[in-house]
């Protein structure tokens, strides 16, 4: 009766279909994913917008500055010399050099040399550093579109006067930069990820055949998923940085999920049952972990959803598809192969990996610990409690820390510029931007207080000048421009935009009637975006222990199995969030990992790490 009951839940039922019907679930599956992957060929993929307005005070002045002030994009190129200064034949001939290799690139406009005498405010104090200053034609959303002539015009430059730093810095050059680091590293991440991950399927399996059914099952889920994304992109664009998660979770749910379908099947093969019992067994129990880890998942996936922000909502949709894909493929596709190649399975044997595992098939050395661990319950529970605690201890001091140009890699020629830029010209590189919405910015009342900002501002010692202000050609907004002290996203960049928000502006143009004022920029965007992230946190923790305890309870019927998932859960998600803080805080580790910058860590991680580790443990 127990084993009737057992074999009639959905994804024994499933399994059976999928293995009496090999050929339809095998070739159907490859269909599917073929079919959904050219639907999406066709339909194209939506990607967010970089620029798009984020939350917060700087979203609302963003919005302002997109409504009433088309404001293309700006890049600086920085001259600099250890021993020349501004003057000097040479200096001079490098800035020249610049300005008009500029001039002649089609995509340039309103270039500003630092020799003009209206422009002296772009020589450094000393001489030794200089700025030419330009904008790049049309919308600045499509401006790293252009920057492959302007960069290139730079690089000549700085063949042509090797004697000095010729070079550029801007937000759509460090964008750019950024973007191509990161689709290098995914193409990295995608190279090594696959033959490590099959190295471990050998080692588990000691065939090739049977190493290679849960790898390619989940590099399925994955092209298919490349394709499906594309057609919730038109409702809400996917974040570039989303096409990376999916990879890596594609790959370690399907692997995982095939591996311990497959895992089960030859176990009970090795206890002596038929092939088709066996696959049977494998179908009722793990087929039906599968299908609640699944689910779990998924639910778990969804709280990104709540968040309000659009790059974690893609991520969210995307991997609850590529889930959704890979336990699928492992309830159906799976037990199909299984059931045509039987014993087969084992076939291509891998020398020496044998010795690995016991004569049933079970691991030598987990079967070891695993033997210790049930002589000894309790005091194992408290050795391994303990040392997760240990681990999880560093992350009470987590620190969070919004990316920017110095947790950028320092090999890229833009930060190399960066800093400079920063030492030459202090907040010239990232600076605040005050937006002043009023009837008429030109009445005397709101140039006045325009004058009492710039003052109180430079007063506060945490602005530099030279302030700037722009007017739209309605004369309805003001952007102005105010260099601030910091790095952008440090402690004294955020002290700096507190004073502009909370002392310089409420006292000026904050206090007139009919206007609208705020700051934005990067470091007011970078601040309200953490802000966000850490109010939702909450939430999204709330929303996934609720759910994942529910669906536990639902699965196993048992209050004591759900609260044990849910404890050993947290104590491991703990454990993780320590070993972020002593790598990427304390730096342990970071010449082998190959970063430098230790500021803190990224708010995206610690919640996305929340939900995927919660979600597949």
């Amino acid at each position: 009766m127990s084993r009737a009951r057992q074999n009639s839940n959905l994804a024994a039922r499933v399994g059976r279909w999928s293995a009496a019907h090999w050929k339809t679930a095998t070739f159907g599956w490859l269909a599917l994913v073929l079919l959904v992957f050219a639907v999406g060929s066709q339909v194209g993929t939506k990607q967010a917008d970089p620029n798009r307005a984020g939350p917060g005070e700087s979203g609302r002045m963003d919005r302002v500055l997109d409504a009433g002030f088309k404001v293309p994009a700006s890049e600086s190129v920085l001259i600099q010399s250890r021993s020349l200064r501004v003057g000097a034949l040479a200096f001079d001939a490098a800035v020249k050099d610049v300005v008009t290799r500029l001039e002649k690139v089609a995509a340039v406009q309103n270039v500003r040399s630092p020799l003009d005498p209206a422009n002296a405010g772009r020589i450094a104090k000393g001489g030794h550093a200089a700025l030419v200053e330009f904008e790049i034609r049309g919308d600045s959303t499509k401006a790293a579109d252009k920057l492959g002539p302007i960069l290139q015009s730079v690089t000549d430059a700085q063949r042509a006067h090797p004697g000095l730093f010729v070079g550029e810095f801007g937000g759509a050059s460090a964008a750019k930069a950024v973007d191509t680091a990161f689709a290098n590293d995914l193409k990295s991440a995608g190279v090594f990820s696959v033959p490590l991950t099959l190295i471990i399927l050998v080692i588990a399996f000691g065939a090739l055949v049977a190493a290679g059914i849960p790898l390619l099952l989940a590099l399925t889920a994955v092209f298919a998923t490349f394709g499906l994304a594309a057609l919730p992109s038109h409702l809400l664009p996917i974040a570039p940085e989303a096409f990376a998660v999916v990879l890596l979770v594609g790959l370690a749910v399907g692997v995982d999920y095939s591996m311990f379908y497959l895992r089960r099947e030859r176990e009970e093969r090795a206890a002596g049952r038929s092939e088709r019992a066996a696959l049977e067994a494998a179908a009722a129990t793990s087929g039906r972990s599968v299908l609640i880890s699944g689910l779990t998942v998924m639910v778990a996936m969804a709280g990104l959803f709540l968040t309000g922000d659009a790059t974690f909502a893609s991520f969210g949709y995307a991997t609850m598809i590529v889930v959704a894909f890979a336990m699928v493929g492992s309830l159906t596709v799976l037990p199909a192969l299984l059931s045509k190649l039987g014993d087969r399975v084992e076939r291509l044997h891998v020398p020496l990996v044998g010795r690995l595992r016991r004569d049933k098939g079970e691991g030598r050395i987990w079967g070891a610990i695993v033997d210790r661990v049930l002589r000894r319950p309790l005091l194992s529970a408290v050795i391994a409690g303990g040392l997760l605690l240990a681990i999880a201890a560093p992350a009470l001091q987590l620190r969070m820390a919004t990316p920017g140009p110095d947790t950028f890699p320092k090999s890229l020629d833009v930060v190399k510029t960066y800093n400079r830029m920063q030492q030459a010209f202090p907040g010239k590189a990232l600076p605040a931007n005050v937006v002043v919405k009023a009837p008429d910015v030109n009445a005397t009342a709101v140039r006045q207080a325009i004058g009492r900002l710039k003052r109180a501002a430079l007063a506060t010692g945490r602005a530099r000048g030279p302030i700037t202000i722009d007017t739209n050609s309605n004369h309805t907004i003001a952007n102005i421009t105010v260099p601030i002290l910091g790095k952008g996203t440090d402690a004294q960049s955020n002290a700096s935009l507190a004073a502009l928000r909370e002392d310089v502006l409420p006292q000026t143009v904050g206090a007139l009637p009919n206007v609208q004022a705020g700051v934005t920029g990067l470091t007011a965007e970078w601040k309200d975006q953490k802000d966000q992230l850490r109010s939702k946190l909450p939430l999204v923790v709330a929303f996934v222990l609720l759910f994942a305890f529910a669906l536990m309870l639902v699965a196993f019927r048992s209050i004591v199995v759900a609260i044990k998932a849910i404890v050993l859960n947290l104590l491991s998600v703990g454990a993780a969030y320590g070993v972020l803080v002593l790598v990427f805080q304390h730096g342990i580790g970071k010449g082998l990992l190959g970063f430098s910058s230790t500021a803190g860590i990224d708010p995206v991680t610690p919640l996305l790490l929340f939900v995927i580790l919660f979600g597949l443990s």
